[in-house]
């Protein structure tokens, strides 16, 4: 079964890459631009992971990781925050989130902190 994976990023071009990567790796994927729709698409899209950057037009990826694991169906879904805040890894990961990857990021990486959350 094909593993779903829904990303946040207010940054078209991250955006753009990071759903072209994942989706060549053979994950369903669905990008959005906006903080307030994560909750309404995760309930509907019922993602295996959840790709979150921390600072998205008028939201906090960090808030919105909590949300989503305080969730009573989604709590054990991995969280993965992306940060250009590199010196605050250890606030983040109070936000209950799974993995932090820095920007700018490398796309090795990435795969293999989604396959190391998403299959594990």
């Amino acid at each position: 079964m094909v593993k779903r994976i829904l990303v946040l990023d207010d940054n078209h071009d991250i955006l753009e890459v990071v759903h072209e990567t994942l989706t060549y790796e053979n994950f369903e994927v669905k990008s959005i631009t906006e903080g307030d729709e994560v909750m309404p698409l995760v309930e509907e899209f019922n993602p295996d992971l959840v790709i979150l950057d921390y600072r998205v037009a008028g939201a906090n990826g960090g808030e919105i990781c909590q949300a989503i694991k305080a969730h009573p169906k989604f709590g054990d879904v991995p969280v993965i925050i992306f940060s250009a805040y590199v010196n605050h890894s250890s606030d983040l990961f109070a936000y209950g989130c799974d993995a932090i990857i820095n920007k700018p990021f490398d796309l090795t990486e990435l795969v293999e902190k989604v396959n190391g959350l998403i299959n594990s």
